[in-house]
């Protein structure tokens, strides 16, 4: 394990150096290596986040599955590592927001394993992240569907994980749209009133 400050792009780090870190300051791990995720995100990017949890939560209401938001440490570890372990799991995310339904995997430091929906809300500094490693990421984790909305609700695409394979190519909806979700009927995100609510 290191001791040094984490940084973009040097070491291999897992949860065990993370736990260490100044409080206040949020990263992820993907693979043992360290991204910040401060500055703080803007406002419209907690707005949206904020509203698609309300969403889900109240869909929810008496349904077995959960909503979560973050900052919540979501752990993506490798095949046959337990819970008591996680210190040496060196991939652990925070989606803006998603849904578990298996609740054997809530643990006390978050969640062990692929959630069935992950949200991450884009913004200019992570849009490439979010596309690419982060999608790769979860689609390796087993997550069920991937959601992105832009911070201002512009757009938002959905990745739907194809029987056993991985994601499809991704399906984009426009300020106008309805979001809907293939695996939660009746789930779904008004694009053009979570705009409105922004404004």
């Amino acid at each position: 394990m290191s001791d040094s400050k984490p940084h973009e792009g040097g070491g291999r780090f897992t949860y065990a150096d993370y736990r260490r870190w100044p409080e206040g300051e949020r990263w992820e791990l993907a693979g043992g290596a360290a991204y910040a995720m401060s500055p703080a995100s803007g406002w419209h990017h907690q707005e949206v986040a904020g509203y698609v949890f309300a969403v889900f939560k109240t869909w929810l209401g008496g349904k077995p599955c959960r909503a979560f938001i973050a900052p919540l440490d979501v752990f993506l570890p490798e095949p046959g590592r337990e819970p008591d372990e996680a210190d040496e799991v060196d991939t652990v995310l925070q989606p803006d927001a998603g849904i578990v339904c298996d609740r054997s995997k809530i643990f006390a430091r978050g969640l062990w394993g692929a959630p069935d929906l992950a949200l991450e809300v884009l913004s200019p500094s992570t849009v490439l992240r979010d596309l690419n490693q982060k999608r790769e990421l979860y689609e390796a984790a087993g997550v069920r569907e991937y959601w992105l909305i832009d911070g201002r609700a512009e757009y938002g695409i959905i990745f739907r994980r194809e029987g056993p394979g991985g994601f499809d190519q991704g399906s984009t909806y426009e300020e106008d749209e309805l979001m809907p979700s293939s695996i939660f009927g009746g789930l779904a995100i008004h694009l053009g009133e979570l705009r409105a609510s922004l404004a």
